[in-house]
């Protein structure tokens, strides 16, 4: 991790404008040195023409339903790269003020989004931001203006965590125009499934929905030693936990849980990517961002 950025992961950094645009930028411009420049986030791709395969062009380019129908080889030849609307959704409910090692899962949460909005406006993206909760919703509509990425990033510096996912029906406030990304970061706990099905209706045929499934590493493994007493942060139950005794039943619990998630969201073709919040944001960008480039050929 770049030293900087070691000394900026505190919450009295994080949580003003002027901090959390340092770090986007120590991340996202560490990250685009060197071979990492031509990645982007919201870059879509049209498709322009065929040609005949020639010997010497990029094998991976052969068109096999092309050869299938025809029984001769083909090149995708000349794709467009066009830009497109992102997205932002931040889960705000008050799972979201759980901590590690002084950082809580939201302001985790904000570096991921804060990187990644500066990397779409250097990519002349449009961007928006949309927090919600039970009980409030913030939306800063997407736009493509110079003051859009400050402004973002004062709404981002004001959210709170606050009560939870009891309730469905938020996602009707979303418009969907266009092409678009919709990139929403979550740790996935709420009531009977809810933000499961939250995230499944924001799916289109016309657009992409990517999670961050975001936990923490003594949440995943339970590894404190001795008896605790554990409060959940939306319900307020108490649960008395040995851990020495319940930690392998626990870990495959949230293993399980981790791998039904995930498979229920690619079932819907969501993208699915787990985030542990020990990892370094600079590795975390740079996984996603080789993960959708390959999802793109």
């Amino acid at each position: 991790m770049d030293a900087r950025l070691k000394e900026l992961l505190k919450p009295e950094i994080l949580n003003t404008m002027d901090g959390l645009e340092l770090v986007a930028r120590i991340i996202v411009e560490g990250f685009m040195s060197g071979s990492n420049k031509s990645q982007a986030i919201g870059v879509g791709q049209e498709f322009s023409q065929y040609r005949n395969y020639e010997p010497g062009d990029d094998l991976r380019q052969l068109d096999w339903k092309m050869y299938a129908r025809s029984e001769r080889y083909f090149i995708k030849q000349a794709e467009i790269e066009t830009n497109i609307t992102v997205k932002f959704m931040v889960d705000a409910s008050n799972s979201m003020a759980y901590e590690e090692d002084g950082i809580t899962k939201l302001q985790f949460a904000k570096i991921i989004v804060a990187a990644l909005a500066y990397l779409a406006r250097k990519q002349g993206d449009t961007f928006g931001l949309y927090t919600v909760n039970d009980e409030h919703v913030t939306m800063l509509q997407p736009r493509f203006e110079q003051q859009q990425f400050m402004r973002f990033l004062h709404e981002l510096v004001q959210v709170k965590p606050m009560s939870s996912w009891k309730k469905s029906g938020v996602e009707q406030l979303f418009d969907h125009h266009g092409k678009e990304m919709i990139v929403f970061i979550t740790d996935l706990y709420d009531e009977a499934l809810d933000l499961i099905k939250f995230i499944s209706r924001l799916k289109t045929s016309k657009n992409e929905v990517i999670v961050f499934h975001l936990m923490g590493k003594h949440e995943t493994e339970l590894d404190h030693a001795g008896a605790f007493t554990f409060r959940d942060l939306e319900s307020g139950a108490m649960v008395k936990v040995d851990t020495r005794a319940q930690q392998k039943q626990y870990a495959e619990k949230v293993k399980q849980w981790v791998n039904d998630s995930r498979l229920s969201l690619l079932e819907k073709g969501i993208n699915y990517h787990l985030v542990r919040m020990d990892e370094l944001p600079e590795q975390i960008l740079r996984d996603f961002l080789k993960a959708r480039k390959n999802l793109m050929r």
